[in-house]
């Protein structure tokens, strides 16, 4: 666990040292020199190694299987949500939450099956970079983490946090914990292949499209869906600071 933070810092500090020599046309991308190297990597190491052993991984478990396993994973998630919700203040969403977890959890089977939907308690996304944002603080430059893909400067920060408080992290004994992180992951992957079949369509730069759509996406995400207007045409003017919805 203290070693994932101390890489973490340690790619935060890189990329806060470059930032002063690298330049870019779009100012939310300073680093884009950076960012682009680390972008090669990451895909190179997803056409080597994950996306075979997600194919596989699809291919030999049944969908129930994988739906069940996503649903586990997702339920764990639950814990960080509650958290973020109560640190924004959110506390109607935050009960919501608080018994999506009870009822996916026991009458779920420690949410293997996901109860709570249909009981209308949805799913909800936050995080420590959402909190960050909700109480004003600008995402910052855009940053590529190496395995982890799309992120920023405050994403990177919520994001120690989040692995800090994250149950599956702090699970004992190591070798437990390193094969669920590992199952996760390539779950996780199994589940951009129509995402990626959409992309490998659309995008020219496949780069800038990732980096796009993240930007907006987090920044829907931190103003709940409501985003106030922001001037693309205008790169000298820099982008709304994140505030309380």
């Amino acid at each position: 666990m203290q070693s994932t933070l101390f890489r973490i810092s340690g790619i935060l500090l890189l990329s806060l040292g470059l930032f002063g020599c690298a330049t870019n046309g779009d100012p939310r991308d300073p680093l884009e020199p950076l960012n682009r190297g680390i972008y090669k990597f990451n895909d190179a190491v997803d056409t080597a190694v994950i996306k075979p052993v997600a194919t596989t991984y699809k291919d030999a478990l049944p969908s129930p299987v994988r739906t069940a396993i996503g649903n586990f994973f997702s339920n764990l998630d639950d814990l960080l949500v509650l958290l973020n919700d109560l640190l924004q203040f959110k506390l109607e969403q935050a009960a919501s939450d608080f018994s999506r977890l009870a009822w996916n959890t026991s009458v779920g089977i420690v949410g293997l099956i996901d109860v709570a939907t249909p009981m209308e308690l949805p799913k909800h996304n936050e995080d420590f970079g959402q909190t960050l944002g909700y109480w004003g603080i600008n995402d910052g430059p855009y940053l590529v983490l190496p395995f982890m893909g799309p992120s920023s400067i405050r994403d990177t920060v919520g994001l120690a946090f989040d692995a800090h408080y994250d149950p599956l992290w702090r699970h004992t004994p190591v070798d437990e914990r390193n094969s669920a992180v590992a199952l996760h992951a390539v779950d996780a992957r199994s589940r951009l292949f129509e995402a990626e079949e959409v992309l490998d369509e659309a995008a020219i730069d496949r780069y800038v499209f990732l980096r796009d759509a993240y930007l907006q996406r987090r920044r829907g995400l931190v103003y709940d869906g409501n985003p106030p207007h922001e001037k693309y045409e205008d790169f000298d003017s820099p982008a709304p600071a994140a505030a309380k919805p």
